[in-house]
Formats: C-alpha cells, structure tokens, sequence
C-alpha cells in the first residue's frame, strides 16, 4: 500500500515512462530508495531527495514537501524555509568555488532589489 507522496511520484515515474534504474541514472537517487519512496516503506524522504525529484518530474517542491510531512504549515514562510533548505543542500554539492559564484549572484540579485 502507497501513500500519496508514493503514489504521486509512481505516477508522474510512470507517465514519462521511466524506470527507477532511469531516475537512478538522472538523479543519483538509489532505485531501491525511490522505490521504498513510492511503495510507502520511506514515507518521509531527505528534503534534497524530494527537491532533485520535483525538478525532475516538473512538480510543485511545496507540494512534495507537504506529502512527506515536513510542514504541516501552508503559510508562506513554511514554504521559505523548505526552499532554502533545499538550496542548502543542493550548495553542498557544489564545490568551494562554485559555492561562491552562487553566494555572490544571489548577492547582486539582493542588491538589485534594492537598488530598484
């Protein structure tokens, strides 16, 4: 038996007519952990896993998020927090380097903001 963040992601798996080993290719994501996610045994999957499967499947971050469970809040900074935890990993796998050229843009994107 699924659960609705499983099946969702079956579906959406399926509809583009993926296998787990073609996700496991494209994400890195272990197939037999995806498929622990959409069978329902790993009902609250890592913030990173979710965000690399929302832009893989083309889905709503949020949505996924609030499926596993890691907010119950559907107010906008709920929402915040879950995207910048997701930036954060995504930073880790990012060399030293290239951590900083993504600080430094985001910077002139807040500078800007406020020059505006």
């Amino acid at each position: 038996m699924g659960t609705p963040l499983g099946d969702l992601l079956q579906r959406e798996r399926q509809k583009r007519q993926l296998t787990l080993r073609d996700v496991e290719r494209k994400t890195g994501i272990h197939n037999a952990h995806l498929s622990q996610i959409e069978k329902g045994a790993i009902t609250r999957p890592a913030p990173n896993i979710l965000f690399t499967l929302a832009a893989l499947y083309d889905l709503r971050y949020v949505q996924l998020m609030k499926l596993a469970g890691h907010f119950a809040g559907n107010g906008r900074n709920s929402s915040r927090r879950a995207v910048q935890g997701a930036a954060l990993h995504a930073l880790e796998e990012l060399s030293p380097k290239e951590q900083r050229q993504v600080l430094d843009y985001m910077k002139g994107i807040v500078r800007e903001r406020q020059s505006d």
